[in-house]
């Protein structure tokens, strides 16, 4: 089930989820004391944290012997692209009549 874009933007909005979701996607999987090193905040509010990204389908978890490990799913981001997408042809619609009304401005 995808996720609405609500959701998306409410779970981004956190400026350590993004953070945790950006390291994710840049460094590959993690184990929560991985994340929670370098990140300012204790390791039960990152797993609070992972616990809302997975929930809204940005990360995966899979269990090793006693170890948790995260791994960010890009595609989960898919709602805010496609509705991003709507509003990127709005506004070339809107350049484009611009630019018209622009050219017969010049003549």
């Amino acid at each position: 089930m995808r996720t609405a874009p609500d959701a998306l933007f409410k779970t981004l909005a956190d400026p350590t989820r993004r953070a945790i979701f950006e390291r994710l996607c840049r460094d590959g999987e993690q184990a929560v004391w991985m994340l929670t090193d370098d990140s300012g905040v204790s390791q039960p509010a990152v797993s609070k944290h992972l616990g809302v990204l997975k929930l809204a389908g940005l990360v995966r978890e899979r269990r090793e012997g006693r170890q948790t490990h995260y791994s960010a799913q890009p595609q989960g981001l898919a709602p805010l692209i496609d509705w991003m997408s709507l509003y990127g042809a709005f506004w070339r619609d809107r350049f484009d009549r611009l630019e018209t009304l622009l050219n017969r401005m010049d003549q």
